[in-house]
């Protein structure tokens, strides 16, 4: 049996900007192009949003390159692709985003054990800018005092 290869996009820019409440691990519906593209290290999430639509979970602007031996049956590069979740899942989300303020932020884009794409979804709350700089202050702070004490041991 091959050797499944790990993939991992994350969404740098989601925990800088939200923060997050609820993180949830949902399934992508893929064509057999896309999933061919990303194990050949494509893809990104940087622009990608979530929402729902008649009671279902879509994801829009995940870009997946097209598949470079995929001929005439190749996917869109941006198109729209449905979340998979349980029925309790997208009943939680959809009242939460009900309320003001709540998003739907896709985080991670990985490969699971078995092979499945899989996207780490989170609810989240955007970030004010003092609360940014104050994200900013503690990291610097915590890299300060890890360069201090790893020239002490």
């Amino acid at each position: 049996m091959a050797l499944l290869q790990k993939i991992s996009i994350k969404n740098k820019r989601a925990e800088f900007d939200y923060e997050i409440i609820e993180r949830f691990s949902a399934g992508i519906a893929l064509k057999g192009s896309e999933i061919k593209a990303l194990r050949d290290g494509g893809g990104s999430i940087n622009e990608a949003f979530c929402f729902m639509r008649d009671n279902e979970l879509f994801i829009k602007n995940m870009n997946i390159p097209e598949y470079s031996h995929g001929g005439y049956t190749n996917h869109e590069v941006l198109r729209l692709r449905k979340l998979l979740l349980t029925k309790r899942e997208l009943r939680r989300i959809d009242a939460k985003i009900r309320e003001r303020g709540f998003a739907i932020i896709p985080i991670r884009l990985f490969m699971s054990d078995r092979g499945f794409a899989k996207i780490e979804i989170c609810l989240g709350r955007g970030k004010k800018t003092f609360d940014k700089r104050n994200t900013l202050k503690s990291k610097d702070s915590k890299r300060e005092i890890d360069r201090v004490m790893k020239k002490y041991r």
